[in-house]
């Protein structure tokens, strides 16, 4: 028995790679034998698990989405779509040039790295306000002493 999880590694979509590391975490956390089948760098995989999910189980557009779970040969399932917009946001960067895609989401809201600068640069200026103010206690100390 070999459990086969198609992901797709260099997915664009955080919803797709959300459910794939949940998928990945929870057989990882349970000790199940598995083994990850790459659809984005193999054609094979790709092609093996779109022919493979049952029609019944195919989204509206006919493209099923990773993760994508089988034993041996036997589909076994999905996970569930949160809503149609990730369904139809991962549909589109599958087809869309993945790069051409970051920078259309990165126009939209900031990426990791530059909120991690802005809290960090946040911190940073409360903690010289905050030497400021007590420089300026010092100061007002040292001359009440005088």
């Amino acid at each position: 028995m070999v459990i086969k999880v198609f992901v797709a590694t260099s997915s664009g979509s955080t919803a797709i790679k959300k459910k794939q590391q949940e998928v990945v975490g929870f057989l990882e956390a349970n000790k199940i034998d598995f083994q990850q089948m790459d659809i984005a760098g193999d054609e094979d995989n790709r092609k093996w698990m779109r022919e493979n999910v049952p029609g019944e189980k195919k989204p509206q557009n006919g493209i099923p989405l990773p993760p994508q779970i089988f034993n041996e040969e036997r589909y076994c399932g999905e996970t569930e779509k949160s809503d149609a917009t990730d369904e139809t946001e991962a549909h589109m960067e599958d087809k869309a040039d993945e790069g051409a895609h970051e920078e259309a989401q990165s126009a939209q809201s900031p990426s990791e790295d530059q909120q991690e600068r802005k809290e960090e640069h946040a911190a940073t200026g409360e903690e010289e306000k905050q030497e400021e103010g007590e420089e300026k206690q010092e100061e007002v100390e040292e001359q009440e002493e005088s």
